[in-house]
């Protein structure tokens, strides 16, 4: 089929890369515009355009489907629309643009977690297994019939472990669905059961209540590791704690908030146990083993969850 590739962020390369290699033919890729990206705020293409002009493939860029874009996209006169983690809303203007329709990979088993942050959502649910689904898209969120899924395992340290292995077993599954569009196998089956929605992850996500369960903070750190990095204050500064891991072997009885040192192990205390910490990052400063922190720093403990006021985000600077 003639197709358009419409994605942005390296969660949505590995698709572009299998299509690139399918007996599909990729007419253009869609993708948003560049953007400003670190401290000195440097213009930057989507990882999605960077490869496909390593691809040597058409890119068309607009962080809105309508206007000039509806006319650019229906000019191509393809077959279908594979679309990851694009970033906008396909409505009934742009969805006409194909023959046969816009058709989304999407890293749940629908309709769970339909929306942004489904991976981010069901690693702080404390799930142990998800999957990626393709569905048509229609005028609702992430609610058309579904083509093909697969679960998966969630047992990745954290999202960007876990998006990287969806992503590729997700990249074939994108194809397989359109070698079956082509060849008019396609079976598109109605969503049923409960659905949940994953909204995206915000800086107050990822605070870290340590009057909670240990299984409880590690899962809500890997649902917001790397970014936005999960976080606690001490003296109402933001310090993020990167790398939480069951601590079973701590013999001392846990103090919720406290880090502190065990066996040259950085220890965390929570409700029911201590878990390890593998680096920290105190505002304002560079990632760090926390086993060396403490060693100059001493002892340190966190504010009381109830007095944990959000500081301004500013992910340069530890926020």
């Amino acid at each position: 089929m003639d197709i358009v590739f419409a994605g942005t962020p390296d969660a949505a390369v590995p698709a572009l890369e299998a299509f690139a290699e399918s007996k599909h033919r990729i007419r253009a890729v869609l993708t948003r515009p560049d953007a400003p990206v670190g401290r000195k705020r440097v213009l930057t293409p989507s990882p999605v355009k960077a490869r496909a002009l390593e691809l040597g493939l058409d890119v068309i860029e607009a962080s809105r489907l309508r206007g000039e874009v509806i006319t650019e996209l229906r000019a191509l006169n393809v077959d279908a629309v594979a679309v990851v983690a694009y970033g906008a809303i396909a409505g009934p203007a742009a969805l006409s643009t194909a023959a046969l329709g816009w058709f989304n990979l999407h890293f749940s088993l629908l309709p769970a977690h339909r929306g942004a942050a489904p991976v981010q959502r069901a690693l702080i649910a404390g799930q142990r297994s998800s999957g990626v689904s393709v569905f048509k898209i229609d005028e609702g969120m992430d609610s058309g019939p579904v083509l093909r899924r697969l679960e998966l395992p969630l047992v990745h340290p954290d999202v960007a472990a876990a998006l990287n292995d969806y992503a590729h077993k997700g990249a074939a599954e994108l194809v397989a669905a359109f070698d079956d569009l082509a060849d008019g196998t396609a079976v598109m089956t109605p969503q049923s059961g409960d659905a949940s929605h994953a909204d995206k992850i915000s800086v107050g996500d990822a605070h870290l209540d340590f009057t909670a369960t240990a299984r409880a903070v590690i899962d809500r750190s890997r649902g917001v590791s790397p970014s936005p990095g999960p976080w606690a204050n001490v003296g109402g500064k933001r310090t993020k704690l990167f790398g939480l891991a069951p601590a079973p072997n701590v013999t001392t009885a846990s103090e919720p908030g406290l880090l502190t040192t065990w066996q040259k192990t950085a220890v965390l205390g929570c409700s029911d146990g201590w878990v390890s910490v593998e680096q920290i990052q105190p505002f304002g400063k560079a990632r760090m083993a926390a086993v060396d922190f403490l060693r100059g720093h001493g002892d340190i403990r966190f504010d009381p969850s109830e007095t944990s006021a959000e500081p301004a985000a500013d992910p340069e600077q530890g926020a």
